[in-house]
C-alpha cells in the first residue's frame, strides 16, 4: 500500500493542476445510465472535465444526468463504423477514454477499430472486452468480471498469459478484486460485498480512467482504482447500510482521497 498511498497523496495535492479530460463511449437503449456513472466517478476522482459520447437514441437522458457532465452524441442507435468517427475525435482531445460502459449491441469491429485508432490510455469494459481481444491492447486496462473472464482464457491458457502476450493489464473483479499484469496477479485490500451492487463495474472505469488521464501508468491506476472503489464502497456501506447504491459509492471518492 506504500507506493499507492504516496499516489494518492500526490492526487490530493495536486488540487487545482490539470487533472486531465477523460471521454467516455457507451450506453445502450436498454443501459442508457451506465456512462453517466462512468463519467460521475471520473469527476469525483478529480478529472478536470469529463465527456460521454452515446448514440443520439439515449443523448438526451444522459446529457440531462448532471450538469458537471459534458455529452457529444452519434448517429443511429447502435455503436459501428459512423460512431468510430466521433470516438476517435473525442479521444483526440481526452488524456484517456473509457469504451464498453452499457453497451448491449455494439458491432464488434466498430470497437475493435476504436480501440485500434485511440492514442491514449484507455479502459474497456463490458461487452467491448470480447471484440478487444482482436486489438491493440499495449495501452489499455480491461476490467472483466467472471462472466467476461471465458473470453480471454478461450484464446489464453489463462489472464496471466494474456498480459504476458498482449501487454495489457487486467483488472479482474469478483469477490476480492484482482490485478493482473506482465503475468503476476495481485490482490485489492478493500471492499465490501455490498459492491455486487449495480452500477459499480462502471464506477471501477470511470475512477480508473481518471487516475489514467492524471498521468497515472496502467498498473498504477488499476491498483489505485480497485482500492479507492473497495474503500469508497465500505465508507458508503457504514453510512448506508445494505441497500447502499452506486451513486453513494461515487459520493464517497473524494472522502476516500482526502
Amino acid at each position: 500500500m506504500g507506493r499507492l498511498q504516496r499516489t494518492l497523496s500526490n492526487i490530493t495535492e495536486e488540487t487545482g493542476a490539470d487533472n486531465g479530460c477523460i471521454g467516455v463511449v457507451g450506453g445502450s437503449v436498454d443501459y442508457p445510465n451506465q456512462p453517466a456513472l462512468t463519467a460521475r466517478a471520473a469527476l469525483r476522482t478529480g478529472s478536470d472535465h469529463v465527456r460521454a459520447v452515446v448514440s443520439e437514441e439515449i443523448y438526451d437522458i444522459v446529457a440531462s444526468h448532471d450538469p458537471n457532465l459534458l455529452a457529444s452524441k452519434y448517429e443511429g442507435e447502435r455503436f459501428d463504423a459512423v460512431a468510430v468517427e466521433r470516438v476517435v475525435e473525442v479521444s483526440e482531445w481526452a488524456d484517456a477514454m473509457v469504451i464498453g460502459p452499457g453497451f448491449a449491441d455494439a458491432e464488434p469491429d466498430a470497437v475493435r477499430e476504436a480501440i485500434d485508432r485511440i492514442d491514449v490510455p484507455i479502459v474497456v469494459d463490458a461487452i467491448a472486452i470480447e471484440p478487444s481481444l482482436d486489438a491493440d491492447l499495449s495501452k489499455a486496462i480491461l476490467t472483466p468480471n467472471e462472466s467476461e473472464e471465458d473470453a480471454i482464457t478461450e484464446s489464453y491458457n489463462s489472464l496471466e498469459a494474456f498480459t504476458r502476450e498482449t501487454n495489457a493489464v487486467l483488472t479482474f473483479t469478483g469477490d476480492t478484486d484482482e490485478i493482473i499484469a506482465h503475468g503476476e496477479r495481485m490482490q485489492n485490500e478493500t471492499g465490501t460485498s455490498a459492491l455486487t451492487v449495480a452500477g459499480t463495474g462502471d464506477t471501477l472505469a470511470g475512477i480508473t480512467a481518471s487516475l489514467l488521464g492524471q498521468g497515472s501508468d496502467r498498473e498504477e491506476a488499476a491498483e489505485l482504482g480497485a482500492w479507492i472503489l473497495g474503500k469508497s464502497g465500505e465508507l458508503a456501506t457504514a453510512e448506508k447500510g445494505p441497500g447502499v447504491l452506486a451513486t453513494d459509492v461515487i459520493g464517497k471518492i473524494p472522502d476516500t482521497i482526502r
